[in-house]
This record gives structure tokens, C-alpha cells and sequence, in this order.
């Protein structure tokens, strides 16, 4: 009959939907393209488009080298654990009574930040100040405060997963430079640098560090050397020996 179509027959397609869906299908081939080239070129520079955390980013190379402020290269302390700190080329201040740290100062760096006692941890080593606060240093607080005769230690971060930490431009101090520790009885402690070295945390200075001196002393410790991503740990320590040399009120 007219108008009906044999049994098993199919009807006639239409030509303005064959052509609207060819249109489709070559649009939807093209965005895919475009999506994959995008995602090419952001993963080929996660760092331009915010991908890339901080720690990716990190320099791996020995640290420090003196590049980073253009200045010459200056030599590491090296020594036996048991050898003492280095000191710098200045006679050292008399040792003050003992006062709480409240804030150290490093101009040259651009560090001025807070100062937070901590104490050890269960395992046996030193607390860190927490990874939420970057811009905060730790004291130890079972050491000597910065000033009174012995050595004062404080840590501080490099690093967190998602931006620089407080110390993370340590390894570019130099012999010579000074470090200021206000306390709590409103005096400020002036240290200056006598040596930085770089130990293997395996074979970490126990004893120049922790060692009792007659003197005050500052020692500073970060992480360096190179970032082992399968322990999530750096390989080494940056320490900053510094001896009290003056100091002020205010």
C-alpha cells in the first residue's frame, strides 16, 4: 500500500538529521582534542597553573651555595660530632639571667617570628613546631634560654606540602651575621653567626649541639640536602651556630 513500507524494510533516514548529527559528532571530537591538548600543556608546567605544591618545586642540590643571594660560595663547617661549635670572630657577651624567647629576628633574611616552646615527643626526639603555623619557631625548652650561659636551641620548618616555612632561607646565612632573640623580660639577645653546617640526619652532631658551653649560645636547626619523597623526609639538617656578643634593652 502507499505511504507503508515492506515487512523488514527500514525506513528512507532524513538528510537534515543525518547532517545535524555529522555537525554534533565533529564538535564533540573537537572539544575532546582541545580538553587533551589543554591537559598536556598544564602537566607539562604544573607550576604555572598552581598544580605543582611548593615541596615539587624544591631545589635539590646541596645547600648552602651562596647562588641564591649572588654572593661567594662560603665553606661548611666540618668536624668530628665531638669537635666544639665554631665560633665567631668576636669576644662573647656575658651570659644574662635566664627569660623565656619570644621572638627571633634575622634581618637580612626577612625573618621576624614567634618563638614556641616544645618539648620531646613520645619517640624521644624534639617536638616541631606545628605544620599550620609555617611562620612559627620552636625553643627547647628543657636547654638553656637564648642568653643565659649554655647552648639555646630552636627549630623551624623549611617547608610545609603548600608553601615556604619560616626558616626555609636559613642555609643562606653567613659567619658574621646577626641573630636577635627577644625575651620576655623585654631584653633582646644578640647572637653572631660563628659557622653553618650540613649534616647527614644519620650522623646528626649530637654532642656540638646539645653539648654544655660556658658561654650562651644559639644553635638553629632546619631540614636540607635533598627531599626523599618515599620517607617524606630530607636527607639532612642545616645547623647555625651563633654566640651572643651584645645586647640591648628593648
Amino acid at each position: 500500500m502507499a505511504g507503508q513500507y515492506p515487512y523488514g524494510g527500514e525506513p528512507p533516514q532524513d538528510r537534515g538529521s543525518t547532517a545535524l548529527r555529522s555537525v554534533l559528532i565533529l564538535a564533540a571530537v573537537a572539544g575532546v582534542v582541545t580538553v587533551v591538548a589543554g591537559l598536556l600543556i598544564v602537566l607539562r608546567s604544573p607550576q604555572e597553573y598552581g598544580l605543582a605544591s611548593q615541596r615539587d618545586m624544591l631545589p635539590v642540590t646541596v645547600q648552602p651555595d651562596g647562588k641564591a643571594t649572588g654572593q661567594p660560595a662560603q665553606a661548611l663547617f666540618k668536624a668530628a660530632p665531638t669537635v666544639p661549635p665554631p665560633l665567631p670572630q668576636l669576644n662573647p657577651a656575658p651570659p644574662m639571667l635566664p627569660s623565656t624567647p619570644q621572638r627571633i629576628v634575622i634581618k637580612r633574611l626577612g625573618i621576624n617570628a614567634p618563638v614556641q616552646s616544645v618539648g620531646l615527643a613520645k619517640d624521644g626526639t624534639i617536638q616541631v613546631p606545628p605544620a599550620d603555623n609555617p611562620n612559627l619557631a620552636g625553643w627547647y625548652r628543657n636547654m638553656s634560654t637564648p642568653g643565659e650561659a649554655g647552648p639555646a636551641v630552636m627549630l623551624g620548618h623549611k617547608d610545609t606540602r603548600t608553601r615556604s616555612a619560616v626558616f626555609s632561607r636559613l642555609y643562606e646565612i653567613r659567619n658574621g651575621d646577626t641573630i636577635e632573640v627577644k625575651r620576655q623580660d623585654h631584653t633582646t639577645a644578640v647572637f653572631t653567626v660563628g659557622g653553618v653546617e650540613q649534616a647527614s640526619k644519620k650522623t646528626f652532631p649530637t654532642q656540638r649541639v646539645y653539648g654544655s658551653q660556658s658561654n650562651a649560645q644559639l644553635h638553629l636547626i632546619t631540614c636540607g640536602g635533598t627531599y626523599n619523597r618515599s620517607i617524606g623526609h630530607y636527607t639532612d639538617n642545616i645547623i647555625v651556630y651563633a654566640t651572643m656578643t651584645s645586647s640591648y634593652r628593648g
